[in-house]
């Protein structure tokens, strides 16, 4: 048993290593002095066992999968490493479900609805702002815009989420708590934004102009933590 748990430290102290090598940027890695190397590896493994001290508090296993949580954690990281420009986390939950077919589901199916609405929340905040400021006129088509771009953007946004990994508790009573982590790559994602917003404007009648301002908004990056 020793021997075992010996190596099981071992087996993440060399992933954790390698993980701090693929999270760090090249160009930042060169950048970075010997000691700063040092400290930097040393907050990423803090970073790791304090969320797997979460984990285990609350009760929480991994779904779906024949791997340990803490490889599969680990390997998460090396995920978002691998295009730290792009690569960001993005969450799907689900709080009753019950069988794991259900709750897997359920969780997508937030994931993509809630990017959705923060996609069309971005671009309805842009067009409001730019409403005041007599850039465009309101109307019908404006709202019709947003709402047909919201439903394209669910379409086309399940093809850029890639899941990553997948925790499951139990709350009693035959239900679950479910959560799936996704890689969402930002210039996947943008491409498929793209995508919604030209086939909304063709849908409606907006004037060139206004679909140039709109378009700025669309390609732009926006916050996915929220």
């Amino acid at each position: 048993m020793k021997v075992l748990k010996y190596l099981k430290k071992m087996t993440i102290s060399v992933m954790a290593i390698a993980i701090f090598f693929t999270v760090v940027p090249h160009e930042t890695q060169a950048q970075l002095s010997k000691k700063q190397k040092k400290t930097l590896q040393k907050e990423l493994n803090k970073e790791y066992k304090k969320k797997m001290a979460e984990y285990k508090k609350d009760k929480w296993k991994l779904a779906g999968s024949s791997r340990t949580l803490e490889v599969a954690l680990l390997t998460h990281y090396q995920k978002l490493g691998e295009d730290p420009e792009n690569n960001v986390e993005f969450v799907g939950e689900v709080s009753l479900c019950q069988s794991i077919n259900i709750c897997k589901q359920f969780a997508l199916n937030n994931a993509v609805n809630r990017y959705a609405t923060l996609a069309s929340g971005h671009v309805k905040g842009a067009i409001e702002t730019m409403m005041r400021a007599d850039v465009i006129s309101p109307g019908v088509e404006m709202d019709k815009f947003i709402a047909g771009y919201e439903n394209l953007v669910q379409a086309e946004v399940g093809s850029v989420l890639t899941e990553s990994y997948s925790i499951i508790r139990d709350k009693g009573k035959n239900q679950n708590e479910y959560k799936t982590f996704f890689i969402l790559n930002e210039e996947k994602a943008g491409a498929a934004r793209r995508r919604a917003m030209e086939r909304s404007l063709k849908e409606t009648q907006l004037a060139a102009k206004e679909a140039e301002e709109i378009s700025k908004f669309v390609n732009e990056r926006f916050n996915t933590s929220n």
